[in-house]
């Protein structure tokens, strides 16, 4: 059990709760999903309580953060995608919380659950829908009919357009599922081989030199990885976020 690289992401209930036959359990996945939005709001408050004009390393941090998320907003969705900010600041640093979270050993990582990255991904969708509508009504279809096609390929570039708009939501919430899932099972992998070879007598600690700097490395690797699929989720929401703000691609 100890070396099974998946017996990390198993769900375990800690406040078994059962209402009308429908499971609402508090599971250490739920306990680390408050965690990482009590964490993330309690350094953006702590640290912007006492601002001042020469700011302390918590609050350089926090500025750079908003800067960060609002300058990215900006390029893709425009001065008008400002209004979506609080959306995509507070989905960026939940994600990057959970991701880092992840790191420590013996946490949990909340975003190697496909069901928590599905519904981070399904409400992104759904808010470019709705609000597509409400700001456009039906000129939001013209986010499904490129400029510039001829007219004879336009219903088969109308149907691609639709699939690709639908296939969002599954490859947004797969692509941050399977690079932490498949980041911490390797990683456990490599400790697991530095831990079985050190038990082995001395031979066994030279054989575990190599894989002990494959662990080392790849945490390395992991930590960067945390940081850039919280920025590619807040990209790609921005661009989505786009669509709905300029259906027509103007």
């Amino acid at each position: 059990m100890a070396n099974d690289p998946t017996h990390q992401f198993l769900i375990h209930k800690i406040v078994p709760i059962e209402v009308g036959g429908i499971d609402f359990s508090f599971t250490n996945a739920s306990l680390f999903m408050v965690a990482s939005v009590a964490i993330a709001a309690g350094f953006l408050y702590f640290s912007t309580t006492n601002r001042g004009l020469i700011p302390s390393r918590s609050q350089s941090l926090a500025e750079m953060s908003y800067e960060f998320i609002a300058n990215m907003l900006k390029e893709g969705a425009g001065k008008q995608g400002m209004k979506f900010f609080p959306m995509v600041f507070s989905l960026f640093m939940f994600v990057l919380t959970a991701n880092l979270l992840g790191m420590v050993p013996y946490f949990y990582t909340v975003t190697s659950q496909i069901i928590v990255t599905f519904a981070l991904a399904l409400f992104v969708i759904l808010t470019v829908i709705i609000y597509g509508f409400f700001k456009h009504g039906f000129g939001f279809f013209k986010l499904f009919v490129p400029h510039g096609v001829p007219v004879a390929l336009l219903p088969l570039v109308v149907i691609i357009e639709i699939i690709s708009f639908l296939s969002r939501p599954i490859s947004l919430s797969v692509r941050l599922f399977a690079n932490m899932l498949a980041g911490h099972i390797t990683l456990k992998v490599f400790a697991g081989f530095v831990a079985s070879l050190g038990a082995l007598g001395a031979l066994g600690i030279g054989g575990a030199i190599l894989p002990l700097i494959m662990t080392v490395a790849l945490t390395g690797l992991e930590f960067l990885v945390a940081f850039l699929q919280a920025y590619v989720f807040a990209v790609l929401t921005c661009m989505y976020l786009n669509d709905a703000i300029h259906p027509g691609g103007h």
